[in-house]
């Protein structure tokens, strides 16, 4: 009988590259190859590095790593073909990177694979490549605007995991640890769930995560207002999450009708009041989860929530969990 040919993972590198992204991806499939030799005496994966040019690349974090091809020695035989991302740090926070040389070898290889998914913010990289046209697709909760704003044709969904489209064709990540998340999913699809199980125990983390992204991001991560009373108004809100936040008595503090209050908070904040407060009040009631063993009606009073029914639609809303599941996930000692 023959031996099955193993999938052929190509990851781009080039200068500036998150590490985790390039290495976490490379160490599940390294552990499914570790679970096939030992059931059926053959590598699942061939994983190899392809750069601008073969050789050192410097990563974000400093670490070089070696590419194995440059990009004209890749060649037309790729099963997967996986995009990492960069990011620059300016004033306003992270941006993605997107350097056109790799735009372009995406763009050139992608159709000659059999599956192609990014990694963080190389969703934006693919986006550029055209490959997320009329498709919905995700990456790290920090650049999913950005990624929504410069391209219009893709439908930007910031809070999945990991996105699977086009029939399976194409997958699109979210941030840093996730890539983990997309491996094994990667993995589950190509050998089964049980060599999936098997590298996640090796991993020591779920196969398949509970929960999106806005359990691990900060909801309240917002750009400053280009209004300073509604920058005040925030502080106060923050302050006095057990009072009346109504938008009747939002409008009657700032001296604004309701109708007028709600249009300048919803322009300054990206949010409806109603909604702006809901999630400092679950942000608060997670922070409490995290790090108390306080019962959750003593968690609703101090979060503003009231009771724990609301707690528990606050969360439903917010993180799509409950308040049980959420602690015991991320309770801290």
């Amino acid at each position: 009988m023959p031996t099955p040919t193993p999938h052929r993972v190509v990851i781009a590198v080039f200068p500036d590259v998150d590490l985790l992204d390039v290495t976490g991806p490379a160490e599940v499939f390294a552990l499914a190859n570790r679970e096939t030799a030992g059931r059926a005496g053959h590598a699942g994966y061939q994983v190899r590095l392809a750069g601008p040019v073969a050789g050192a690349v410097r990563t974000s974090a400093g670490v070089r790593v070696v590419a194995d091809l440059g990009f004209g020695e890749v060649g037309g035989e790729v099963d997967t073909l996986l995009v990492p991302g960069a990011v620059d740090m300016t004033g306003d926070g992270p941006v993605a990177r997107v350097d056109a040389e790799v735009v372009a070898w995406v763009k050139e290889t992608a159709p000659h694979a059999r599956r192609v998914a990014s990694v963080c913010v190389g969703a934006h990289v693919l986006a550029a490549a055209g490959l997320l046209d009329g498709k919905t697709a995700t990456t790290h909760w920090s650049t999913a605007a950005q990624l929504a704003a410069d391209h219009p044709a893709v439908t930007v969904d910031p809070d999945p995991i990991f996105v699977r489209t086009d029939r399976g064709r194409v997958w699109t990540g979210a941030g840093i640890s996730a890539c983990l998340d997309l491996a094994l999913a990667l993995v589950a699809e190509d050998l089964g769930e049980d060599v999936a199980l098997a590298v996640a125990r090796q991993l020591v983390m779920y196969l398949k995560r509970q929960g999106g992204q806005s359990q691990f991001s900060v909801p309240l991560s917002r750009p400053a207002a280009s209004r300073r009373d509604i920058d005040a108004l925030r502080l106060w809100i923050a302050d006095h999450l057990d009072e009346d936040l109504s938008v009747e008595a939002l409008a009657t503090r700032m001296c604004l009708s309701e109708r007028h209050f709600a249009r300048v908070f919803r322009q300054e904040t990206g949010a409806c009041p109603g909604a702006y407060v809901e999630a400092a009040r679950v942000e608060v009631a997670r922070r409490l989860l995290e790090t108390t063993d306080r019962p959750l009606d003593q968690v609703a009073a101090a979060a503003g929530l009231g009771s724990v029914e609301t707690l528990h639609r606050a969360f439903r809303r917010q993180l799509a969990t409950t308040p049980a599941a959420y602690r015991r996930r991320f309770r801290t000692t």
